[in-house]
């Protein structure tokens, strides 16, 4: 995807003219990555295709999946922070919008109305947060994969543009148990695969679910 020459109509309806303006294009390439823990904050970054994932490398030396982003804000949270708490990593090829932080911070403390658009835009991804943590208290990998599909896929097509591979880091399974239940899946004619998407079927019964 090439750098987008104009702010996408979501985030110019979520931005003041003064952000929009100072805001700018930014092509995510595979593997590199956006920021990384601890450097100090400069940009909010807008994700508008691809993924990025933000991770921290675990205890045994393993990346740990925090978020998986395919479109929105990336690290809100470094918005009043002095440093990054994470590593933000391109997983799939794409285009990103920076907005930079200080002047949508002047902009949040001067401007009432952008600043209840922009609490209105953290509790949506406070609900997507809740529903994460829902999808890691089901025990089965089909479960997990399901509540995926149907919370964070659209009209059931959930984008596995990064593999199968990496969508099992954030299910908190096995790559090889996600294989097998994929094809499980598919056998039974409850999801298929297509275009880079695993897609729900849609059936006037409740669809099944095996673990």
């Amino acid at each position: 995807m090439s750098v987008p020459n104009t702010v996408p109509d979501a985030l110019r309806k979520l931005l003041t003219p003064t952000l929009t303006t100072a805001s700018s294009g930014l092509e995510l390439r595979r593997g590199e990555p956006l920021f990384l823990q601890r450097q100090r904050p400069r940009y909010m970054y807008f994700v508008v295709g691809g993924e990025i994932v933000l991770e921290r490398t675990g205890e045994g030396g393993d990346p740990v999946v925090l978020q998986r982003v395919r479109q929105g804000f990336v690290a809100e949270a470094s918005l009043q922070s002095g440093s990054y708490h994470c590593d933000a990593v391109v997983t799939s090829p794409g285009a990103a919008i920076a907005v930079p932080i200080e002047p949508l911070k002047a902009e949040l403390a001067t401007d009432p109305a952008f600043a209840l658009r922009w609490i209105g835009m953290l509790n949506a991804e406070v609900r997507r947060l809740r529903a994460q943590c829902e999808r890691m208290s089901l025990k089965g990998v089909g479960e997990r994969l399901l509540h995926m599909v149907e919370t964070e896929g659209v009209h059931g097509r959930l984008p596995i543009g990064s593999g199968l591979k990496s969508l099992a880091t954030e299910l908190a399974v096995s790559h090889e148990a996600l294989y097998r239940t994929v094809a499980a899946l598919e056998k039974s004619g409850v999801i298929v695969r297509e275009s880079g998407s695993l897609i729900l079927v849609r059936t006037s019964g409740h669809a099944s679910r095996p673990s």
